[in-house]
């Protein structure tokens, strides 16, 4: 019987490497970019988000991407959350009020348009799909609610199996920083289709519709951070990383109060084990 399970668990294992190591996310070229790892605060099982860095990642949101993504699963009122941007509820009132949504009906069965409040989501910048699509060339800019979840280039074998194990949870926002760094030229033998841009990080392939959305000193900061594309990048990706998130904290601190519980059970048990049957002859 331990054979047998020895096999099975020595052929699952077998099994999820091939899996894992046959399928990384690739570009259209064949060859996944290489995305590089950044320092993140809310890495490791300790990890938390910086409510400042958050603060500066909203506003590159605000100022920049809101032009064209929207944020529509995540509530206003989340922006001052403890765990995350931490706004005073002032702020958030503030912000909501620069927003205008769709309501209704009256009661003469009209929709009819309000100020938005903290407990409404964030609307989106276009009516429906076609809009967004015919105000961006044909192109139609994802929701960038689950975005630092949804987008990511995952190592192949063996370095998938160490992520595993570190519970490297980051590939989605390295993937966003490296994207929004990464335009550039295009080398001399690749003709770029109309209305497309080069950028070495981008999974599809290295043509993308979206222009280059950042340049330096585009986002004033009130805090004394760099005003660069590398920072910009940074602070946005964070912020989308809560948004996609928003309880990581409370998960990781669950998650070791879970492992300390586990580790004295064990404990428990192995010692009571011990006084039953140590006197038992076996």
């Amino acid at each position: 019987m331990i054979v047998r399970l020895s096999l099975a668990l020595a052929a699952g294992l077998a099994g999820a490497l091939m899996m894992g190591a046959g399928t990384p996310a690739t570009a259209a070229g064949g060859e996944a970019p290489h995305i590089p790892r950044e320092d993140w605060s809310f890495s490791g099982p300790f990890g938390s988000y910086d409510p400042g860095q958050l603060q500066r990642g909203f506003k590159v949101y605000q100022q920049v991407c809101a032009a064209c993504h929207s944020l529509e699963f995540v509530a206003i009122r989340t922006l001052a959350s403890p765990s995350g941007p931490y706004f005073s509820d002032a702020a958030v009132k503030v912000i909501a009020s620069e927003y205008t949504v769709e309501d209704g009906p009256d009661d003469s069965g009209e929709m009819f348009e309000r100020e938005a409040r903290p407990s409404d989501h964030f609307p989106a910048p276009f009516p429906n799909q076609q809009a967004a699509r015919a105000a961006n060339g044909g192109a139609y800019p994802p929701d960038l609610s689950l975005i630092a979840k949804a987008r990511a280039a995952h190592a192949g074998f063996p370095t998938f199996v160490f992520d595993a194990l570190t519970q490297y949870q980051e590939a989605g926002p390295d993937y966003l920083h490296a994207l929004l760094t990464h335009y550039e030229e295009p080398p001399e033998d690749v003709t770029l289709a109309p209305g497309m841009y080069y950028n070495t990080a981008f999974l599809s392939g290295n043509q993308i519709a979206m222009p280059p959305p950042l340049s330096d000193g585009l986002v004033e900061y009130s805090d004394g951070a760099p005003e660069t594309v590398d920072q910009y990048s940074r602070d946005v990706s964070a912020f989308l990383m809560w948004a996609a998130e928003p309880k990581l904290e409370a998960r990781k601190q669950t998650g070791m109060r879970v492992m300390l519980f586990l580790l004295v059970f064990a404990g428990l048990l192995y010692f009571t084990k011990r006084k039953i049957w140590s006197n038992v002859e076996h």
